[in-house]
């Protein structure tokens, strides 16, 4: 969930999080209704480059149901009406794991495997490309690639099989 949550509440905070040094309470203060919107458009990316795959993952707002026991319709009111995010304060600089681990070795690999196998993930590209921008970096060519993961010409029952059991199998 941290690469759904993270990368993209951080860079839509990002003015906020350079002004004050992240002295704001990063799930509470930093999402809002429309922010919450932006994290579940990306979580259904998320939730399709899966299916595409042929795996049934879990939405965000069954996370927060398990891991929180967070009640709501919407992402926006799971957050806002459980304890846990409550006191957790914003990164003090946007040099942070939030973006410089989790958009090149998380949000990169899905949104390269959703291109692969024809899934739009026009939400997470935007979000990839806001923080090449911000960090003045190519996370596209730093990334997990699907090339440097070695699967960039496998068929998805090929990249299922590896992953099922740890070999190409062929």
């Amino acid at each position: 969930m941290g690469a759904i949550f993270h990368p993209a509440l951080t860079l839509l905070n990002a003015g906020r999080i350079e002004s004050t040094g992240g002295q704001f309470q990063f799930y509470i203060d930093g999402v809002t209704p429309s922010v919450a919107r932006v994290l579940e458009v990306l979580d259904r990316e998320r939730i399709t480059v899966a299916s595409a795959l042929g795996i049934r993952a879990q939405t965000a707002l069954e996370w927060l149901r398990m891991a929180y026991n967070a009640r709501g319709t919407n992402l926006f009111e799971a957050i806002h009406n459980q304890p846990g995010y409550e006191g957790i304060m914003a990164p003090r600089t946007l040099q942070h794991r939030y973006i410089t681990e989790e958009v090149p070795m998380s949000l990169v690999p899905i949104a390269a495997l959703g291109q692969r196998y024809g899934v739009s993930v026009r939400g997470i590209d935007s979000v990839i490309r806001q923080a090449c921008i911000v960090h003045r970096t190519d996370y596209w060519r730093r990334g997990r690639t699907l090339d440097k993961l070695g699967i960039a010409e496998l068929s998805v029952s090929e990249v299922m099989r590896l992953v099922m059991e740890g070999s190409k199998g062929w």
